[in-house]
């Protein structure tokens, strides 16, 4: 049984760890469309800082990532940039693996 239960732990240990590597590239995700959502709308380098840290904090309002979507589409709008849909998922995806590579790279 001894050998069970170890591996089990292992399981459970590797799981824990993928689950907070994943939270971890979710949230450096979000700050980089939040620094590249500030770069679009001219902010100033201070603002971005400040911008991008607004956009991790909006994906705690709802499980999922359309609460980051809508904060992004929202302050486009208020800004009057016109940036599509299509282009600010395509975003996400893209910087979601930068991301996910820069937290195995332990950056």
């Amino acid at each position: 049984m001894t050998t069970f239960n170890d591996r089990e732990k292992g399981f459970e240990s590797k799981y824990a760890l993928d689950q907070e590597q994943e939270f971890k590239a979710i949230a450096r995700r979000n700050k980089l469309l939040g620094l590249w959502a500030a770069e679009k709308m001219g902010l100033s380098p201070e603002s971005a800082e400040d911008y991008a840290k607004a956009v991790v904090r909006a994906d705690f309002e709802q499980p999922g990532e359309e609460d980051v979507f809508r904060k992004l589409d929202q302050d486009f709008k208020g800004s009057g940039i016109s940036v599509s849909e299509g282009e600010i998922r395509s975003k996400m995806d893209e910087l979601a693996s930068v991301a996910r590579e820069q937290v195995r790279a332990g950056e």
